[in-house]
């Protein structure tokens, strides 16, 4: 176990290292381990050395000149200038902020970015705002559309978060894949299989092997085949694709540049720029009185939480187990796969920079 302080300061490090102004630093590293103390393993530091082969291979720009480009007074498009995912989404949302403190609402598209880490950290800065909060991103193709053998689409995450009273902020947070990438990339440090539903062979046949989409398979939208509702969640996958892509300028579909850790297969890039990210925020005082609205949450949320469970089962509120691992992890410490202690250890030796001990 690691500690999470001793863990933040590492990654911040390593980012100094590879050239980033201090702040921004910071904000990556948090965004970083923020998932692992969540329990988003696959999001967490294990993607480090991903964005040092990013920057390796010229496709990150570690002091990017982040800028508006077109605005109106609830919108904006904002160029990342290659910059980290990490940093270029909690500054576009800060942007989508502003504009709903003006205008009631804010939404601001990004183009020619990277991959910005778990979409829930973004989302959430609406929350102290009394706002409701958006983040959405497209990825690399690892996807196929419902009865294809073609990658076409990312996994394409969706996150919508709202204010509540005494309770905890309802926080959704998905793929519109069965599972996201990084669940396959843990499995296969494992030597798992994977459950059935998550992915497909070459041929376009279902398969269990966590190495499948190396060997030319595919990830399998939300509901793995047609007759479980794939079909939607290959069309909650493509709406992500347009708004985060058609509609940013960045690259879609299958020209979306891929992330480092899915082996830097071939992208088709030409049609944009970058990866794209939508993020947007809504008052809720631009609807009703948020007071009236947050107590109204809480009303929500305790009637689900008391719903009558099967087999002794609770019912979730979305955000529960990450809240609930969180608490447990700033106390114990965040475990870490051997690869991935590996991994940044190496890193730590290329940088100059000390990995932290076991507690």
């Amino acid at each position: 176990m690691i500690d999470y302080q001793h863990l933040f300061d590492f990654v911040r490090r390593v980012f100094i290292a590879m050239g980033c102004p201090e702040s921004d630093a910071e904000l990556a590293a948090n965004v970083l381990v923020s998932a692992d103390l969540r329990g988003i393993d696959s999001h967490g530091v294990a993607r480090l050395s991903g964005y040092v082969r990013l920057m390796d291979h010229g496709r990150l720009n570690p002091r990017p000149d982040i800028r508006v480009v077109h605005e109106t007074p609830s919108t904006a498009v904002i160029d990342g200038d290659a910059g980290l995912g990490l940093v270029v989404a909690p500054k576009a949302m800060q942007v989508a902020i502003e504009k709903a403190e003006k205008a009631g609402t804010g939404w601001v598209a990004v183009r020619n970015s990277n991959h910005f880490g778990i979409a829930g950290y973004h989302a959430s800065l609406a929350l102290p705002h009394d706002m409701v909060g958006w983040a959405m991103t497209h990825a690399g193709p690892l996807v196929t559309p419902t009865f294809s053998k073609e990658r076409l689409l990312g996994t394409n995450p969706i996150c919508v978060v709202m204010p509540a009273d005494q309770e905890p902020p309802f926080v959704l947070d998905m793929a519109t894949t069965t599972a996201a990438y990084g669940k396959l990339e843990i499995l296969q440090r494992k030597n798992l299989d994977t459950p059935t539903g998550w992915v497909q062979d070459a041929e376009g046949k279902p398969s269990t092997d966590a190495n499948a989409v190396r060997k030319g398979g595919a990830l399998l939208p939300l509901g793995g085949d047609r007759a479980h509702g794939s079909h939607k969640g290959y069309g909650l996958g493509a709406m992500v694709d347009l708004f985060c892509g058609v509609l940013s300028g960045a690259n879609y579909g299958p020209w979306v540049p891929p992330f480092a850790t899915a082996g830097f297969m071939s992208a088709e890039e030409g049609v944009g720029k970058g990866t794209g990210h939508f993020l947007g925020a809504m008052r809720v005082d631009a609807f009703r009185p948020a007071s009236e609205f947050k107590q109204n949450m809480d009303t929500w949320i305790r009637r689900f939480r008391s719903a009558e469970g099967i087999d002794g089962q609770s019912v979730l509120i979305p955000g529960d187990p990450e809240r609930e691992m969180e608490q447990i992890r700033k106390q114990e410490g965040i475990p870490l796969l051997g690869p991935v202690e590996n991994d940044l250890r190496q890193l730590g030796d290329r940088f100059g920079v000390p990995f932290p001990e076991e507690n």
